[in-house]
């Protein structure tokens, strides 16, 4: 599942399976396998949710919290539309909110035809969401991150956001839904105007890796820019190729800013600060590597990728499994914290469990994390 990096901290690739016996789980109540797709589960689904959403012409897909609860949740979204095709419920679907553009990437809308709507409204989102468009709504479904246990079927886990999401609503809904692992949707990309700028003056040539610093949190989940920038240096000398190293940073003061370090021996750093989520869909593709502390850039960078292409998330405090995609090219290096929150579905700050040591991203050196940069790039498994 998962082998050794530096000492008290573990690499845990995207592909491995996680045995259920090996962390605590909440039993699905049903083998998915041995259910046929569209048949009624073992389980009584909630009546009234199923009621209220048939006689809906209209549902409203409504985020307003955070981007990365929002990417994660958007299994939830998928599973709500694929019982609507299931049970041929026909109505029109749209998204509402800062994040309505790239739920729009996502395929999913596109996939139910849009007639008008009758009136009944259903709206599917965060609290903050169905605050703002759920008025009407003649039934609401909250996608909160901290409700959904880690589930298990078939002797696995899936502990996974997305995973946990599609899976309870599933069971809310009462019938085999076709999802399978990975749960978590993609987002499609193209060309924009940074992207061909950036192509143009040679930033998205050779080795290309994207850092992420943009954090809500950063006292805690800040890695800086002075890490990744030694973590380049290293994966570069290595690979005895001049890096272009993109450090992705959060909203800055000014709007939109980008800045050209002075060049290094081994490695050229462009700071982009600002850059709308939706531009970012479009550049992390043109990326080798992508490395980002546990915040929406990264699960955005994941949603975003192609299979053959690597991101690697850095988890200090926080379950590594549970907050990432579970797509199989979406990585984790975490703590012994974090592999205790993860074995225990557990929460630091949910369930109030003050730390051994005060935990912070110095516990990644850049050297070891350069050496699974290295792995990965050369098709090899850490």
């Amino acid at each position: 599942m998962s082998s050794v990096a530096p000492p008290g901290v573990r690499f845990h690739h995207g592909s491995a399976v996680v045995p259920a016996g090996a962390v605590h789980t909440t039993p699905l109540g049903y083998d998915r396998g041995s259910v046929p797709l569209g048949a009624p589960l073992p389980l009584t689904a909630s009546a009234e949710v199923v009621h209220r959403l048939s006689g809906c012409g209209e549902v409203v897909v409504a985020f307003e919290g955070k981007l990365g609860d929002t990417l994660l949740a958007l299994s939830g979204v998928r599973a709500v539309l694929d019982w609507l095709r299931l049970r041929s419920v026909r109505t029109s679907v749209r998204a509402a909110g800062p994040y309505a553009g790239l739920i729009a990437r996502t395929g999913l809308i596109a996939h139910h035809p849009v007639t008008t709507p009758h009136g009944r409204r259903a709206v599917i989102g965060d609290r903050a969401g169905i605050e703002a468009h759920g008025s009407e709504a003649v039934v609401s479904l909250v996608l909160d991150p901290a409700a959904p246990p880690c589930w298990s079927s078939d002797g696995r886990a899936h502990p996974d956001l997305p995973a946990r999401h599609y899976l309870a609503l599933e069971r809310r809904l009462g019938i085999r839904l076709p999802g399978t692992a990975p749960f978590a949707p993609t987002l499609a990309s193209g060309p924009n105007d940074l992207v061909e700028e950036l192509r143009s003056v040679g930033w998205l040539g050779g080795l290309t890796i994207a850092a992420i610093t943009a954090t809500s949190w950063p006292e805690r989940k800040d890695y800086t820019a002075q890490r990744y920038i030694a973590l380049a240096e290293q994966v570069a000398e290595a690979q005895q190729a001049q890096a272009r190293l993109l450090l992705i940073g959060g909203n800055a003061e000014d709007g939109f800013r980008v800045s050209a370090e002075a060049p290094r021996r081994h490695v050229q750093v462009l700071h982009l600060d600002g850059v709308p989520a939706e531009q970012l869909a479009d550049l992390f593709p043109h990326c080798d590597l992508i490395v980002g502390n546990d915040t929406g850039l990264t699960h955005l960078a994941a949603m975003t990728r192609s299979p053959e292409r690597h991101v690697i998330g850095l988890y200090a405090r926080h379950s590594h499994s549970k907050w990432r995609t579970g797509l199989p090219h979406h990585h984790a290096v975490a703590t012994d914290l974090s592999d205790r929150m993860h074995q225990g579905d557990l929460c630091p700050v949910r369930d109030a469990i003050p730390s051994d040591v005060d935990v912070h991203m110095d516990a990644f050196p850049p050297a070891e994390l350069a050496r699974v940069c290295l792995d990965l790039l050369n098709g090899v498994r850490p």
